[in-house]
């Protein structure tokens, strides 16, 4: 398997630390914070653009089960009229042994 630790490199610059571990002055603390909540802030919007569009296409899809219901229940409605022009047409018809 392959480590799950990152590679140690040669230059300060960019390595990884924890915070917890390292004695870190305050102001390296501070600047830790800042770095983090911009990269939060980032991440944020982008998340958020994401969350709109599944709301909104989440939203489009109610919306479309909601007006097919509406459509389908209109269609029953024909349905029942044709229904009973079918019952008045056999009430007027001529009457035999069968009906």
């Amino acid at each position: 398997m392959a480590e799950k630790k990152p590679p140690k490199s040669d230059s300060p610059f960019a390595t990884r630390i924890d915070p917890a571990k390292e004695n870190l002055s305050r102001d390296q603390m501070h600047f830790i914070k800042q770095a983090e909540l911009e990269q939060w802030k980032k991440k944020t919007s982008k998340l958020r653009t994401r969350n709109v569009a599944t709301g909104l296409a989440i939203g489009a899809l109610v919306l479309g089960i909601y007006g097919y219901t509406f459509y389908s229940v209109s269609q029953e409605r024909i349905m029942d009229e044709i229904d009973e022009e079918a019952k008045r047409a056999r009430l007027k018809g001529p009457k035999t042994g069968a009906n």
